[in-house]
């Protein structure tokens, strides 16, 4: 299926690692001009590299703080100099966990600070390059957890919450310009740094933090939760699925709060 997305210009926000980054290769290999926004130089570099190498071209990184208006304000003026116009914008970026015991008031305004005024100011930012595009569309990253609460994210849960009911807002506002903006909801993902984390908890149990399998079954004893398919998901699952969404070849879906967990909504 073409996607319509050659030559298309495109932000992804935490492109550099997990699910960000498979949304970067995926746009990479639909013909899309990519730009990664992360915090770390050499994080960036690497990604960027890959992304030449894989024929993306014209890929370039940007290091941006999305803690930081200031910070995201510069990176979207230099995504104006290179390219004038934007057509995709996908905000991956989020905040850490914690349970509601463990979190002050810095700890929650860091949550909301890092998990949707990220998204806010990204779009901001991104607006006036998304209306002079031809096309344009957005897609922010919400959590599976807002629908199936857990007590150890408290806080990105909240914000993600939060992500989740801009973005629908925003799709009701934008679509008059015709700027379709998404939602997806991943469930449990296996990232690098996910298995990184887990990896000796998970062996001491005797479960293969990198293996998906294992990996739910891991979270059914710890969280006494599950997936209808009965295995974690891959970064590039959702990525396929972000892709469809920002691409040329969604002309109707707006508006959306997508889960990609597996089936672990009910």
């Amino acid at each position: 299926m073409d996607l319509g997305l050659d030559g298309a210009t495109a932000v992804v926000t935490g492109g550099t690692k997990g699910m960000g980054r498979a949304v970067a290769e995926a746009l990479a290999s639909e013909g899309a001009r990519v730009a990664v926004m992360a915090r770390g130089r050499a994080a960036l570099d690497e990604t960027v590299e890959s992304l030449r190498r894989s024929g993306c071209r014209e890929a370039f990184g940007i290091s941006a703080d999305f803690a930081d208006a200031a910070s995201i304000t510069e990176a979207f003026a230099e995504i104006d100099r290179r390219w004038n116009a934007l057509n995709v914008l996908v905000h991956t970026v989020g905040p850490g966990a914690g349970t509601f015991e463990s979190l002050d008031d810095e700890g929650w305004d860091d949550a909301f600070n890092r998990g949707t005024m990220s998204a806010v100011r990204a779009v901001r930012a991104a607006l006036p390059l998304l209306r002079r595009a031809e096309w344009a569309r957005v897609c922010t990253f919400g959590a599976m957890s807002i629908r199936r609460p857990n007590a150890r994210t408290i806080a990105y849960t909240a914000a993600k919450a939060a992500t989740a009911s801009v973005t629908k807002n925003l799709a009701k506002s934008l679509a008059p310009e015709g700027i379709l903006v998404n939602c997806v909801c991943p469930g449990t993902i296996v990232t690098a740094s996910f298995t990184e984390a887990l990896r000796p908890v998970m062996a001491a149990e005797g479960l293969d933090a990198g293996d998906p399998v294992s990996v739910m079954t891991w979270i059914g004893r710890t969280f006494h939760e599950t997936s209808a398919i009965g295995r974690a998901g891959l970064p590039e699952e959702v990525a396929s699925l972000t892709a469809y969404l920002v691409s040329r070849r969604n002309g109707y879906v707006t508006g959306a709060v997508v889960n990609a967990d597996g089936g672990s909504d009910f």
